[in-house]
């Protein structure tokens, strides 16, 4: 499976169209709004969540609520881009009208306003800004629904949370089933299972915002019921570990992923770190622990995949940094665009996204790409046999 996105932050429309989605999945547009409506949410949103109510539209790919296994193409309209068409317009403008009055030459320290704009050659940074924007992953979000739609008639659950925000660390959760941890997460405005550290972390992000200034986080995903052997050990490519931690790096601000324990591994001896192997009867092999994050050789184990990504601050500051207007070479203040005071509750959803998605596609493509009811026989068949082994 494979999908590309589409559209600016300010412009009429974002876009998706999603290949190789097999034939027979239930899917609604309910199913991916419900989605959008979890991405918006969040402590610590800016302005622009209060005007866009993003709702899709599945416009290819749906016929009566099921998938075709023909392209599905999904539409988000930008609710503000009314107050944009003249700045965002398509058609040509004259260079001193009203219309590019909008213009960026001050670049903000840690966003792409610099580098995109030596890259493609652009003087108005607004031409990068557009698109670097985090406000694509409300498509990528949409794709992860679908993604989810698949993994859920296979029995397998995904479920997010925000670990820490702003130096503020969370106990690790003690829940029992994914919904359990989704439900209460759900209710969390910072999307924490920790109530005490909830309360700390809003604390925190209010702060920010009385300052000017952003707060990061790191996030975690679990995945559940994922067979043994997803993914491959025979090429770097083929890893499953590695297409997930390349998506989560993909996110808007992320600058780190671990899986299990992550960097702490470097800190303890070999004994402390591997999972040893058990069998039983009734769930055959298994793991006496789960440091490696449900992985071994590029490939499942059976325990559940955990993952955790790094969110740096927003680099839009309402008090920002130095920078250099590149008209004049001369030190302004970078230039203000609206933002979040922070979004790690929103980028947990937005990870979970793209790691459904990775996982998805990598079962699609090993047990068959087609039909979702022949995906489900093997994946069956895939999990008596390691049980039978």
């Amino acid at each position: 499976m494979r999908y590309l996105t589409a559209g600016e932050s300010h412009g009429p429309q974002l876009t998706t169209i999603i290949e190789g989605v097999p034939a027979g999945v239930p899917l609604t547009a309910e199913d991916i709004n419900e989605e959008l409506a979890r991405r918006q949410k969040g402590h610590g949103r800016g302005r622009r969540m209060q005007i866009e109510k993003d709702q899709v539209q599945i416009v290819s790919g749906v016929r009566h609520g099921v998938t075709l296994g023909s392209p599905i193409a999904l539409v988000v309209e930008n609710n503000d881009w009314k107050h944009w068409t003249n700045i965002m317009g398509i058609e040509p403008v004259e260079e001193q009208s009203n219309e590019v009055k909008r213009k960026v030459s001050r670049p903000r320290p840690g966003h792409a306003d610099l580098n995109g704009a030596i890259k493609y050659g652009h003087r108005d940074m607004r031409n990068v800004l557009e698109r670097s924007s985090a406000r694509e992953t409300t498509v990528r979000v949409a794709a992860g629904a679908v993604a989810k739609k698949i993994l859920s008639e296979l029995g397998i659950k995904v479920g997010g949370h925000v670990l820490e925000i702003g130096g503020v660390k969370a106990n690790p959760p003690n829940y029992e089933t994914i919904e359990q941890l989704q439900k209460r997460t759900e209710e969390s405005p910072v999307r924490c299972f920790d109530p005490e550290a909830e309360i700390k972390m809003m604390e925190a992000i209010d702060d920010a915002k009385k300052n000017g200034d952003s707060i990061g986080g790191i996030v975690e995903v679990i995945v559940e019921g994922v067979p043994v052997g997803v993914g491959s050990y025979v090429h770097y490519d083929r890893k499953l570990d590695a297409k997930i931690a390349a998506a989560v790096m993909s996110i808007n601000a992320f600058k780190g992923v671990e899986f299990g324990i992550g960097f702490k591994a470097a800190e303890k001896p070999g004994s402390l770190v591997h999972d040893e192997i058990i069998w039983s009867e009734e769930y055959g092999y298994s793991r006496a622990t789960n440091n490696l994050g449900g992985f071994e050789g590029g490939m499942t184990t059976g325990m559940p995949i955990v993952v955790k990504g790094v969110m740096k601050p927003i680099p839009t500051l309402y008090k920002p940094l130095m920078s250099i207007d590149i008209e004049s070479k001369e030190p302004f203040a970078a230039s203000v665009e609206r933002s979040d005071s922070c979004a790690v509750p929103a980028a947990s959803v937005v990870a979970e996204s793209v790691v459904a998605w990775e996982v998805a596609g990598a079962i699609v493509e090993q047990f068959g790409q087609d039909r979702l009811d022949l995906i489900k026989e093997n994946v069956q068949k895939m999990k008596n046999w390691a049980r039978e082994f």
